[in-house]
């Protein structure tokens, strides 16, 4: 199920045209490669990936920034039906996961 986001961005970051999916997943091998998978078989561009475990490792966050004017409904209601998905949550793109991660690659 799409969950809402708690967090609220500030209205410029609404309009840029991407969104960040946050999936909680299980933490084990092959798991990034279903969900890259996914994506890859409609042809959905995902511009950035982040993963991390959390708690006592067996499960990780996998964080997907991508273009919100595709239909992520189908593709969220798609990633629910694999096994190893637990949840998943979409954020504004402005999510802090990745504006504190451009810091770094910054020119």
């Amino acid at each position: 199920m799409l969950k809402p986001a708690n967090d609220n961005p500030p209205p410029a970051a609404r309009t840029d045209g991407r969104a960040v999916l946050e999936l909680t997943v299980a933490n084990h091998p092959g798991v990034m490669s279903h969900v890259c998978g996914l994506f890859s078989r409609r042809a959905f561009n995902v511009e950035a990936i982040l993963c991390m475990p959390v708690g006592d490792g067996r499960q990780s966050h996998i964080w997907l920034l991508v273009h919100a004017d595709t239909p992520l409904e189908q593709m969220v209601a798609q990633l629910l039906k694999l096994q190893d998905v637990f949840s998943v949550r979409r954020h504004e793109a402005a999510h802090d996961v990745f504006v504190r991660l451009e810091e770094y690659f910054r020119e």
